[in-house]
Formats: C-alpha cells, sequence, structure tokens
C-alpha cells in the first residue's frame, strides 16, 4: 500500500492516499511469476480478467470488474493502445500490441476514470509503464548489460531479451529487444480430431520480437528530452482443424482451414520533462508528442466442396490499421490556502486517429476461373468508411489536504470533445449504395469526487464519486453494408448517444510495519449500452434493416479485498514467512429485464505463503473460483468451482545472476478459467473441454546481468 502510483491521479501518490481501488504490479513481480503474456500478468489479480479465443486468435481483451473490449483505456506511456474490432468469424482485431518484457510497472485503475482520461475509460484504466535508463543506475554506475531467457510451458514457448543502457552527465540512453516463438497454448482438452467435436488446441506456430529505445538529455539540473521509439511484432500461423467436416449452417464440407495472422506496432514519442519550474503557473511539467501506428492483418485459406460449386478454395484478407497523432501536457503546482494544502494538476490533450478497415476475397475453382462474390459478400467490403477522429480534453484536478493532512479531499472535471469525420470511398459506396454516412460532434463532461480521511496512524478511509463516458464509436455510427440476395441492410445511426457510467466506491485500509489491507465496496450504474447491429424493422423495399442504438442499461456492484503480512514482525522465529491474498466477488444486472449480466465473473479469490532469505525464496501461491450461478439463460453451461496450486521459486545463486522458476496448476486440475469460455456457451455442447486452462506446466527464466 506504501507503493508509488501515478495513473490514478496523474500524480506520484502512494496507493495509501488513493482515494480509488489501484493494483501496481512491480517489474520484480512479473519476473518471479514468469509472465510471458496478459493472462499471467493478471493472474493473482480477483477483479481482473483477460479473455482468450482458443481456436484461433489467442489474447483478447481485459475486463475491470465485469467490463471490457474498447470500454476499458489501455495505455503505454500515457499514449492509448488502439482500438479493437471483429467482425465474423475470420476477422479479430484484439489490442495485444504491447510486449510485458519492456515493462517496469504495470497499474490498473478500477472503476469509470473518464475524470481523467477521457473516453474509453469507462469501466477503467490499464497503464503500461515502460523501462527508462535512470531504473538501471545508482550513483557510481553508468553502464548495464542484461540478458534474459527462458522456457514457459504452457505454449512450449523459448524467449530471451537483452538490455542495454548508458549514463553520462547529459546523455543516457536504452536499448531493449526481445524475441519469443512457440506453440499453440495447451489445455485439457483429449479429442484431438477433427470437426467441431475437437477439444484439443488448433496446432498453431507462434513468433514474434519486439524493440525499445530511449535517448535522454538533460537540459538542465531539474529538466530533460525523453525521445522513445518502440515497436512490436507477431506472427501467428494456425491449423484451424476444429472448423473441418460438414457444415449444416452453409451445407459446405471444409477440407481445410489455415489462418496466417500478422500484428504490428510502432510508436515515437518526444517528451519534456522539467521538476522544478517554480513559475506561477507551474512546479512540474510533462510535455508529450507522439505518432503511433499499429496494423492486424489475417488471411484464412480455406478448401471446401458444396453441392452447387463442387470443390474450390477460398481466400479470405481482413485488415485494419490505425494510425494515431497527439499531444499530451500535464501541470503541476503546489501551493496553500490558508491551512489548506492544494496539489493542483491540470492539462490537455488533443488527438487525432485514422481508422481504416477492409475485407477482401477470391473464390478459385480447379479450372483456374475465380470471383470475387463470396456470398453474403462482393469483395473487397468495409464494414465502416475509413474514419478520422478528433478529441480535445482539458482536464483539472485539485488535492487538497487539510486537518494537518489527515483529510484529503480530491475534486476532478474534464471536458472533453469528440469530432467523427468519416470519408466514403469507392469500397464503401458500391457496398452500400444511396447510403448517406454521418459526421458526429460530441461534448462530454466528466467529474468527479475522491475523499481520504487518516483518522489513525495506520488506519484510513476513503470514498469516491467518478462518472465515465465513452463517445460512439466510428463502427457503430457508420455502420454499413447491404446484401439484396439475402435481403438485408446496416444503416448508419447519426443520433447515438455516448455511453456513460456513474461509480461510486468506499473502502477502509491499514497500513503498517506488520501488514496491509484493503477492503472495498463499489457499485457502477452504466447507461446508454451500444447494441450494434440491432434489427430495428423493414424499409420501404423489403429489406431487413440494422442499426446500432443506445439500448442497453446496466449496473454492477461488488466487494474487494487484498492484504497481506510479515509474520516475522510478530515472531522472530518466522523471520522471512509473509502471507498474501486477495479476493473479489461481483454481481450485475441489465436494468432493463433483471438478467444477469453473463460476463460477470463468480466470487474469485488468491493467496499466497511465501519464505524469502537474502539470496532465495520459494512460494507456494493458490488461485480459487466459486461455480458461476448467476447466468440468464438456463441452458448456459455453469463453469464449476476450482482450486488450483502453483508453487513459484527464486534464486540469486551469483551476484547478478537470478533463476525463476513456476510450476503451474499443481495438481493437474481440469478447469475454466475467468474469461476463457465464450459469453453463452450452452451446457449441451460437446466441445467445452476446447476451452478449459493448461494443465501442469513449468515456467523458467534465467537472467545475468553486469
Amino acid at each position: 500500500m506504501d507503493r508509488i502510483v501515478v495513473t490514478a491521479t496523474r500524480t506520484e501518490r502512494a496507493i495509501a492516499d488513493v482515494p480509488a481501488t489501484v493494483t501496481a504490479i512491480s517489474r520484480e513481480e512479473m519476473d518471479a511469476t514468469i509472465t510471458r503474456d496478459l493472462k499471467d500478468l493478471f493472474r493473482y489479480e480477483p477483479g481482473v480478467t483477460v479473455t482468450s479465443d482458443p481456436v484461433r486468435f489467442g489474447i483478447g481483451d481485459i475486463r475491470i470488474r465485469g467490463l471490457g473490449g474498447n470500454r476499458v483505456r489501455l495505455e503505454t506511456d500515457g499514449i492509448p493502445v488502439s482500438d479493437a474490432f471483429s467482425i465474423g468469424s475470420y476477422s479479430n482485431a484484439n489490442r495485444d500490441f504491447v510486449d510485458l518484457d519492456t515493462l517496469k510497472a504495470v497499474e490498473v485503475v478500477r472503476g469509470p476514470s473518464s475524470a481523467l482520461y477521457g473516453s474509453d475509460a469507462l469501466g477503467g484504466v490499464v497503464a503500461f509503464i515502460t523501462k527508462d535508463p535512470e531504473d538501471y543506475f545508482d550513483a557510481d554506475e553508468d553502464s548495464y548489460l542484461g540478458i534474459k531467457f527462458g522456457y514457459d510451458g504452457d505454449w512450449n514457448g523459448l524467449f530471451g531479451g537483452v538490455t542495454s543502457a548508458f549514463a553520462g552527465e547529459r546523455w543516457s540512453g536504452l536499448v531493449a529487444v526481445g524475441h519469443h516463438q512457440g506453440r499453440e497454448t495447451g489445455n485439457k482438452g483429449d479429442d484431438d480430431g477433427t470437426g467441431s467435436t475437437r477439444t484439443a488446441p488448433n496446432p498453431q506456430e507462434r513468433d514474434g520480437r519486439s524493440l525499445l529505445a530511449k535517448l535522454l538529455y538533460a537540459t538542465g539540473a531539474d529538466s530533460r528530452l525523453r525521445l522513445t521509439v518502440e515497436g512490436n511484432e507477431d506472427y501467428t500461423d494456425t491449423d484451424v482443424l476444429s472448423a473441418l467436416g460438414f457444415q449444416p449452417f452453409t451445407g459446405a464440407t471444409t477440407i481445410s482451414l489455415t489462418g496466417s495472422d500478422h500484428q504490428t506496432r510502432a510508436r515515437v514519442s518526444l517528451a519534456w520533462e522539467a521538476d522544478a519550474l517554480q513559475t506561477a503557473f507551474a512546479d512540474s511539467v510533462r510535455l508529450q508528442v507522439y505518432r503511433q501506428d499499429s496494423e492486424t492483418t489475417q488471411d484464412t485459406r480455406e478448401a471446401r466442396v458444396t453441392a452447387s460449386a463442387g470443390p474450390h478454395v477460398r481466400e479470405r484478407s481482413f485488415n485494419f490499421d490505425q494510425r494515431s497523432y497527439g499531444v499530451q501536457a500535464n501541470l503541476r503546482k503546489d501551493f496553500a490556502t490558508g491551512a489548506v494544502e492544494h496539489a493542483l494538476t491540470y492539462g490537455l490533450e488533443l488527438s487525432r486517429d485514422r481508422v481504416r478497415q477492409k475485407r477482401d476475397g477470391l473464390v478459385i475453382f480447379p479450372n483456374g476461373a475465380s470471383t470475387p462474390f463470396m456470398p453474403p459478400d462482393l469483395f473487397p467490403v468495409r464494414d465502416f468508411p475509413n474514419s478520422e477522429t478528433t478529441t480535445a480534453a482539458l482536464y483539472v484536478q485539485d488535492e487538497m489536504r487539510f486537518a494537518d493532512g489527515r483529510v484529503s479531499l480530491v475534486p476532478g472535471l474534464r471536458i472533453d470533445h469528440y469530432r467523427l469525420e468519416p470519408e466514403v470511398d469507392s469500397i464503401f459506396a458500391e457496398d452500400n449504395p444511396g447510403v448517406a454516412v454521418s459526421d458526429l460532434n460530441e461534448t462530454s463532461v466528466s467529474p468527479k469526487l475522491g475523499v481520504v480521511w487518516r483518522f489513525a496512524d495506520a488506519w484510513s478511509l476513503f470514498a469516491g464519486y467518478s462518472r465515465g463516458f465513452r463517445a460512439p464509436p466510428y463502427n457503430d455510427v457508420n455502420l454499413g453494408f447491404t446484401n439484396l440476395q439475402f435481403g438485408y441492410t446496416a444503416i448508419p445511426n447519426p443520433d447515438l448517444k455516448p455511453e456513460t457510467s456513474d461509480g461510486i466506491e468506499a473502502g477502509l485500509r491499514f497500513v503498517g510495519d506488520k501488514g496491509y489491507a484493503s477492503l472495498s465496496a463499489y457499485y457502477n450504474r452504466y447507461d446508454d449500452f451500444i447494441e450494434s447491429l440491432s434489427f430495428i424493422g423493414f424499409n420501404p423495399q423489403g429489406l431487413m434493416v440494422f442499426q446500432s442504438r443506445n439500448v442497453a442499461d446496466a449496473e454492477i456492484h461488488g466487494i474487494e479485498f487484498s492484504g497481506g503480512v510479515e509474520f516475522g514482525a510478530f515472531i522472530p522465529a518466522l523471520e522471512g514467512w509473509s502471507l498474501r491474498g486477495a479476493a473479489s466477488w461481483s454481481e450485475g444486472e441489465d436494468r432493463a429485464d433483471g438478467t444477469p449480466l453473463a460476463g460477470i465473473d463468480p466470487l474469485r479469490a488468491s493467496v499466497g505463503l511465501a519464505y524469502d532469505r537474502e539470496d532465495w525464496g520459494v512460494e507456494l501461491a493458490g488461485r480459487f473460483a466459486a461455480r458461476k450461478r448467476d447466468l440468464p439463460e438456463d441452458a448456459q453451461f455453469a463453469t464449476p468451482g476450482y482450486g488450483v496450486l502453483d508453487l513459484l521459486a527464486h534464486w540469486n545463486f551469483a551476484p547478478g545472476t537470478t533463476v525463476n522458476a513456476g510450476v503451474f496448476n499443481l495438481a493437474d486440475r481440469r478447469y475454466w478459467a475467468g474469461g476463457d469460455l465464450p459469453v453463452g456457451a450452452l451446457a449441451s455442447s460437446g466441445a467445452l473441454d476446447r476451452y478449459t486452462a493448461p494443465g501442469r506446466n513449468v515456467g523458467v527464466s534465467l537472467s545475468v546481468n553486469w
């Protein structure tokens, strides 16, 4: 609880002084738990869930307190990670764009956070913070070289990386490169045949690499320029054996289906940071400009046979790319008015995003003839027009301390203006004849108010209200396609309202020399959720009409706990022993009809009993979940409760050399982790084991640094 975080208030504060629930994960914790992907990162964090697709696309989105997708803001060094977008079975652009080996910390703010972060922070914020040169030096050091490599057993993966840094009187820098390769993630499915009943993982080959480079120039004793170049690239090839065989819906027999997926992200940013301005308007400032390019390309090749067309090959290609430019300024000024101390934080954000999406395809026959007509599509098609979105925002927050510092009051306010400008090209126009697209201009005001009362030396109470919003996204405002053969059309909706949320939270904290604890309760209400492709009736031509609409309202409430204790502080003979734990319980329902929200996790908890010495340590960690009980439909599969044990160990066997090892799922349990099972999965399905978590597996890494 005394760990310093910056995301919750945009200022450096101990978690115990933040009027919200914040999770902080350090580089040391990531190394100790052999963290290789987002599911590993939040393995022991109840209330934060990572979804996944075991058929082909892998890691999906991050859900905070039941809300996920583009309703949770992901950012790297303050720069938003690109959007997710999916349509159909062959197109899924996710947000898994960050190589965790390049990070020094991850911070999670749970609950609505638009008062500081604007649109997309409806459900919370996940902030990835990359390594800096200064992280590697003491006063008498000016160079660093670190090498790390290892093995991850749940996907038979090998990984390695090199980090090098230097420091001089004015110049310092860092370069970190990484590479990983492996196969499909394992599960407990034992049917390795083909077709819809297959439960074993589909064969995959995965390969990826990353680069992080930083160059710092000290412009003064307390100011610096920071240039960052970052990029990562991932390839995945999948033999989708689970899709083979006769497909009743289409009447086709699939002979083979393979997927080749490529995902890349690159960004460059330049920041000016000053810590001791001593001006009338600011004591410190951080100004950053950036450009970021993200792209997902997914190619699918399917050989199949139909009664009408005979044998033929279908080749599909999906592309989604997003280019972002932005300017960010964050300033801070400390001052006092009478007996009240103020820490004023304010700033602005300007950004422009260009988003393009296209699906293409070709049907190839044995005689060499081909056609771009693949019912219901005549390729190429765009599911929304090329779009530019511009966001301008101003925010202000005042952390006021009074009553001799025992009480903090933290009001905040942000104003966002959002503008959407679609561009209709020939591809979209030909697929949507006569459909007029719409511009959009929206302004949203997001307030918040928090309070912390330190009523005793180690105890404090906190409470807060915060509002969240999400501007209507480009793909819902101008969703469009028309198919005369199948008798339907999708039309834009210029009248979409922003999705909004109101959240309240209150809690009790203890921070002492012997341990820490936090207990909080929250209630979040969500209004005007946007439902894509909602059927609204028939048009004069007799076509079924679909349109995105604001149709859903929901509420989610819950209780969260985290804590830890050092036994040696009570009994000297137990020096080195410690216990940590966390738990999360939540419920959610659709306010329109009172049905439960299927995406809400059941009661989850984690616990770890550790023993640490100066040069080695070991921990027995457990992960637990109750049976899923509240489901919208009786026919849906209720995941059973489970308890899984992991054994973690580290050994510093030589100066600068550390081995981290873990055995996960010690008892080789068969279970379904939160986020792995598709929402709405039926209990009668014969392929439920396809979504089970990996069985017993081993991870190990070796780090050497000079």
